[in-house]
């Protein structure tokens, strides 16, 4: 065999076995999820709680699941458009696992009323209107239960963790929503933040000590923009408004709730210089639907699609899912689901921004194998 035949059968391998590389491309292994109604899928549902039990029945979940999940939306969230992108399966709420069972594509343990903060802090203040006790620190511990399960020894835990991303929130807004809503003023709001973001970033710290070395974390959304604020803290005074119909004073809220979350996210980053620590700018990836509502197929941006009437067609006495309320007829024209929840149309775009750009710093390390 001539030198040139021998060049010529070894680039074809070299071809071949790049071929295989790029046909089969890198991935997350599995997700971990942590964080409140704007990713639960089930747990508070399967925890028995009856503090909001209308997410058990249709129209919530109508639009793509035909039947109610437990998801605070009438279809997918943003969670599960992740897992979709890297062709994971959705994740399972950690409270729908079978003792044993290595769930090892990852887990869901975001709860809907969850905070960051510990309960007992808002009763310690007679704040009694919390929908569960779950907080940050139980869905740790429901991933320590996890984990034992995933990998025996330590170092086993580490080298599946290195492809394994985790999202840590969005949390903490639940935090604020609890005492504003029994007329706590931004200013007592402002003085929850530093606990608030210390319990996040601390979280996060367990969580890269366990093996996470990739991990989202979330800011708040523009709060100031949703039909529930938009109803209880409305105004006759115009100036309380942007020109986009959004209380300015709760949005600046969110903003300030979001600087110094990054600022802790930069300090954690000095103290675990091999993590890829990922700010996700929920506020500015919703804030464009709001902008361009036309752009992203939406109606209407502020009111609820369900609900029982008013402005925003939030009525508190006629929330969605209960008697005297109703949902649209088209979901997909609107960003505002229930009031205090996104549709799966704006969960979706938001998700897009995410993993596409621009909305998430640093970028992913893997870019999405499937389109959304």
């Amino acid at each position: 065999m001539s030198i040139y035949m021998k060049i010529i059968i070894f680039l074809n391998i070299v071809f071949c076995s790049l071929s295989l590389v790029s046909s089969h491309p890198q991935s997350y292994n599995a997700i971990f999820s942590f964080g409140d109604s704007l990713a639960d899928t089930g747990n508070f549902l399967l925890s028995g709680a009856m503090t909001f039990p209308v997410i058990g029945k249709l129209p919530y979940g109508e639009t793509f699941f035909k039947h109610a999940t437990g998801r605070c939306s009438n279809g997918r969230l943003v969670i599960d458009f992740f897992a979709e992108a890297y062709g994971l399966p959705l994740l399972p709420p950690y409270l729908a696992l079978k003792k044993g069972i290595k769930a090892e594509n990852g887990v869901n343990f975001a709860t809907a009323g969850a905070t960051a903060i510990a309960a007992e802090y808002f009763y310690s203040k007679n704040i009694k209107i919390l929908w569960t006790n779950i907080s940050l620190t139980h869905q740790l511990g429901w991933f320590q239960e996890v984990k034992s399960n995933i990998c025996a020894i330590k170092k086993d835990c580490r080298e599946y963790f290195k492809k394994s991303l985790f999202i840590v929130g969005e949390i903490g807004g639940n935090d604020y929503n609890y005492p504003s809503f029994l007329g706590g003023s931004i200013k007592q709001l402002k003085a929850l933040v530093p606990l608030v973001v210390e319990t996040i970033i601390e979280a996060t710290s367990v969580l890269i000590e366990e093996g996470a070395v990739e991990l989202i974390v979330p800011g708040n959304f523009p709060i100031g923009c949703s039909a529930v604020f938009l109803t209880i803290f409305g105004t006759t005074n115009k100036e309380a408004y942007d020109k986009h119909g959004c209380l300015k004073a709760y949005n600046a809220f969110s903003k300030y709730h979001n600087a110094k979350l990054k600022l802790g996210i930069e300090s954690l980053r000095k103290e675990y210089p091999h993590a890829k620590i990922i700010y996700a700018d929920y506020y500015g990836a919703a804030k464009r639907l709001i902008h361009s509502p036309k752009h992203y197929g939406f109606s209407n941006t502020l009111v609820a699609c369900c609900g029982g009437g008013g402005p925003y067609n939030f009525n508190n006495s006629a929330r969605c899912g209960h008697i005297g309320s109703k949902a649209c007829l088209d979901a997909s024209s609107f960003a505002n689901w229930d009031g205090i929840h996104l549709t799966e149309a704006a969960y979706h775009h938001i998700a897009k921004g995410l993993l596409n750009g621009p909305f998430i710093s640093p970028s992913l390390t893997f870019p999405p194998i499937k389109q959304i």
